[in-house]
């Protein structure tokens, strides 16, 4: 099922990145657990476009490993709520897939010239400026996440075009264009592409 997006509005800002390159982000969740989910086209800064490939929560210190408070405890909630110290010693993260950028009033689906800063702000984009990348459906940015080898990548692409296609007024229109062009790019791998379909709701 397609959960259509709020219609027009302005991007919601979630984290700032912590680490860049040009084809990979790491960005930090302001509050704890509000990451976007998988799939979910993200903006860092005015100009590059990426979508989320995965979410972690972590200790923030590495040296002082996690453990189990619950065993004496009803629910998470209570958890939380007789540790509030956790809140400060967890983050939140999200891996960023880079799969474009914007010169201008142009939105181009490939790899911008330079990575954004350290601490640029991440965006979630709003269900407009999602169907101004995306365009006609043609998933030009889909040979990146094909040829970039993501542990979890069919999942990754499926969940990009299901969350891309709930800011379409006719989300199995996008979805059929879409699995056409990466058809194209997986000519040669038809289990793979059979595979990625499967996880489309071309039905809707």
């Amino acid at each position: 099922m397609i959960q259509p997006l709020v219609p027009g509005g302005s991007a919601a800002r979630f984290g700032e990145v912590v680490e860049a390159s040009i084809e990979r982000l790491l960005g930090q969740c302001h509050r704890l657990y509000a990451a976007p989910v998988l799939g979910t086209l993200v903006r860092a800064g005015e100009s590059v476009y990426a979508v989320v490939e995965g979410i972690e929560t972590v200790a923030l210190d590495p040296t002082r490993p996690i453990v189990a408070r619950g065993a004496e405890a009803a629910s998470e909630a209570e958890v939380y709520a007789e540790h509030p110290q956790l809140e400060r010693l967890l983050r939140t993260q999200v891996t960023l897939s880079v799969i474009g950028h914007r010169e201008g009033s142009d939105v181009r689906q490939y790899l911008p010239p330079l990575p954004p800063r350290i601490h640029t702000f991440l965006h979630v984009c709003a269900a407009e400026e999602v169907r101004d990348f995306f365009g006609d459906g043609r998933p030009d940015f889909a040979s990146l996440l094909i040829r970039r080898g993501l542990s979890a990548g069919d999942d990754v692409l499926a969940a990009v075009l299901r969350q891309a296609a709930g800011a379409f007024e006719a989300p199995g229109d996008f979805l059929l264009t879409a699995s056409r062009g990466v058809a194209v790019l997986l000519a040669g791998d038809t289990a793979r592409l059979n595979a990625i379909v499967r996880r489309l709701p071309l039905g809707s």
